[in-house]
């Protein structure tokens, strides 16, 4: 059975190392909703780093998920002090499960003082794509897929929640925000 992989990338107006009370408030939420995120059903891993220290993205050891990697686009540093960006790279076993946990609770907290945190950069922020059971996607695949998300828009390739695909290519349509309002299904043609 195939799983949803999600790659995220935001700039972060200020870098990881930077004390500014904003930079410290993300983090200091982020810890709780990836702890959420993690606890949801349909959630199945996510990259984290050998070493666990967030300012050493670049540097660190990613084990099965492969070299760290951001799209060319990224013009901010990449040292531990200048560093300035949040990334994921997760996998799913649906659409609807990763769409609840992201749009619900904490997360959708977070998502809601985005701007507060992040700039505005045109480029798209997320990106879906279907791996075989068994495949652990790379930081790689994430960055190719949102690159060609951003050149040639949604396909079964690379996709979003608004613009979203089965896993044999059939067009979907997620609605509604929270498990309680709607379901995953097929677009009429």
């Amino acid at each position: 059975m195939p799983h949803l992989a999600l790659y995220t990338f935001g700039v972060l107006k200020s870098p990881l190392a930077d004390p500014a009370p904003l930079t410290r408030e993300f983090y200091d939420i982020g810890g709780a909703v990836y702890g959420k995120i993690s606890q949801h059903p349909g959630y199945l891993a996510r990259a984290e780093a050998a070493d666990g220290d967030p300012g050493k993205l670049f540097e660190a050891d990613w084990g099965a998920w492969g070299e760290f990697a951001v799209p060319a686009w990224y013009g901010k540093g990449r040292t531990v002090e200048t560093t300035a960006l949040a990334t994921t790279l997760s996998l799913w076993t649906d659409l609807r499960p990763a769409f609840d946990a992201i749009y619900t609770g904490l997360h959708r907290e977070a998502l809601n003082r985005r701007y507060d945190w992040f700039e505005r950069t045109g480029h798209p922020s997320h990106v879906f794509w279907w791996v075989s059971d068994g495949v652990t996607p790379t930081w790689q695949d994430g960055v190719s897929r949102m690159e060609h998300l951003h050149d040639h828009g949604p396909a079964p390739h690379a996709f979003t929640f608004p613009h979203s695909f089965t896993p044999d290519g059939t067009p979907t349509r997620t609605e509604g925000v929270g498990p309680a309002s709607g379901q995953v299904r097929r677009e009429e043609a």
